[in-house]
C-alpha cells in the first residue's frame, strides 16, 4: 500500500511542497491521455487509497471525491488523439504532466513521476519512481484523479460514437473494440497511428 515515504524523504531534503504525478490512458487505441498532479499535506489520511488499477471502478469515483476534498491543490490535463499522433503517446504523455504540474494553484518544489522516465519540459525538479502510484499515497491519488477524469470522458464520448461501445472497454484494444474497428473503420477520436496493426 502507498504510504508518505517517498514524499517525507523529500521533504527531509528541504522541498518543502511535494506533488505526485501519474498518467491514465497511454495504451488505448481511442481517445486522449490524461495526467494529474496532486498535492497532499503528509498526515492527510484518504482509507483505502492504492494505484488505481487495483481498485473496482465504484472505489475510484469515491476515492475521486475525497482526494478532491483534502487535496492542498490537484490539477488534471487531457491531450487529444490528434496531438498523440502528431507527437507520439510518450512526448504527449510528457505534455500531459507537464501542464498538470504548472496547472496546480500552489507551485511545488518536487514532483513524484510514476515510472522511470523525466519528461523532458518539467518546470520543477523531479524524481521517477517505478510504480509509484503503489509506493507513493501523491502518485496514488493523482493515478486515481487521471483514470476517473479519462473514464468519464470516454462514458460521455460513447454516447457520441455508440457504434464503438466505448463504455465497456473505454477505447482499449480488446477484442470486442477491435472487432467493432474493423466492421466500422476508426472514428475521429481513434488514434490513426496506434491502428496500423490492427486495420491492415
Amino acid at each position: 500500500m502507498p504510504d508518505y515515504s517517498v514524499e517525507n524523504e523529500l521533504h527531509s531534503k528541504g522541498y518543502n511542497i511535494v506533488c505526485g504525478v501519474d498518467e491514465a490512458g497511454r495504451g488505448p487505441l481511442a481517445g486522449p491521455v490524461c495526467a494529474a498532479a496532486v498535492i497532499l499535506e503528509p498526515d492527510t489520511v484518504i482509507e483505502g487509497l492504492n494505484d488505481s488499477k487495483k481498485l473496482s471502478e465504484k472505489k475510484r469515483e469515491a476515492l475521486y471525491d475525497v482526494i478532491i476534498e483534502k487535496a492542498k491543490a490537484c490539477a488534471v490535463t487531457l491531450v487529444d488523439n490528434q496531438r498523440i499522433d502528431e507527437i507520439n503517446i510518450l512526448e504527449a504523455t510528457f505534455e500531459a504532466m507537464e501542464q498538470s504540474v504548472d496547472d496546480l494553484k500552489i507551485r511545488p518544489d518536487c514532483a513524484i513521476i510514476d515510472g522511470n522516465r523525466t519528461p523532458k519540459h518539467i518546470s520543477v525538479p523531479c524524481v521517477t519512481v517505478v510504480k509509484g502510484d503503489s509506493i507513493s499515497m501523491s502518485v496514488a491519488a493523482a493515478s486515481i484523479l487521471a483514470k476517473v477524469t479519462r473514464d468519464r470522458l470516454m462514458y460521455e464520448l460513447a454516447k457520441v460514437y455508440p457504434e464503438y461501445q466505448f463504455e465497456k472497454h473505454k477505447g482499449y484494444g480488446t477484442a470486442l473494440h477491435c472487432e467493432l474497428l474493423r466492421k466500422f473503420g476508426p472514428c475521429d477520436i481513434h488514434r490513426a497511428s496506434f491502428l496500423k496493426k490492427i486495420l491492415k
